[in-house]
C-alpha cells in the first residue's frame, strides 16, 4: 500500500500563489509517476501535472502550462505543485496520486493510489 497526503490548500485572492504538497510513504516502485488532478463541483475529475520520479520528465494539462510547476523532493518522497497567478476556474479539490511505469497518463483509471485531497478555493 501507498499512502499520500496532501497538504497546502487554502483560500486565495485570483492572481496569487499557493503550494501543494504531497507527501508519500508506504510500498515503492522501481519505476512511477506522480500526478495532481483536480476536481470541481459538478464537474470530472481530471488531470493537471505528472512528473516521471526516474528523470523529472514533466508534462501539464494546456490550461495550468506556464503557470504551474510541478517538482519533487527524493530525500522526503514529496511532491509539490507550485500554482501561480491563480484563476478563479482553478478553484477545485486537488488530490495527489501515484502509478507504477513510465508514462505519464492523464487519465484517473491509470493511477493506482490516491491522497485524500485538498481545497483550493480562488476569489476573484
Amino acid at each position: 500500500q501507498v499512502q499520500l497526503v496532501e497538504s497546502g490548500g487554502g483560500l486565495v485572492q485570483a492572481g496569487g500563489s499557493l503550494r501543494l504538497s504531497c507527501a508519500a510513504s508506504g510500498r515503492t516502485f522501481s519505476r512511477y509517476v506522480m500526478g495532481w488532478f483536480r476536481q470541481a463541483p459538478g464537474k470530472e475529475r481530471e488531470f493537471v501535472a505528472g512528473i516521471r520520479w526516474r528523470d523529472d520528465r514533466t508534462y501539464y494539462t494546456d490550461s495550468v502550462k506556464g503557470r504551474f510547476t510541478i517538482s519533487r523532493d527524493n530525500a522526503k518522497n514529496t511532491v509539490y505543485l507550485q500554482m501561480n497567478s491563480l484563476k478563479p476556474e482553478d478553484t477545485a479539490v486537488y488530490y495527489c496520486a501515484v502509478k507504477s511505469g513510465d508514462i505519464i497518463a492523464t487519465a484517473t483509471s491509470q493511477y493506482n493510489y490516491w491522497g485524500q485531497g485538498t481545497q483550493v478555493t480562488v476569489s476573484s
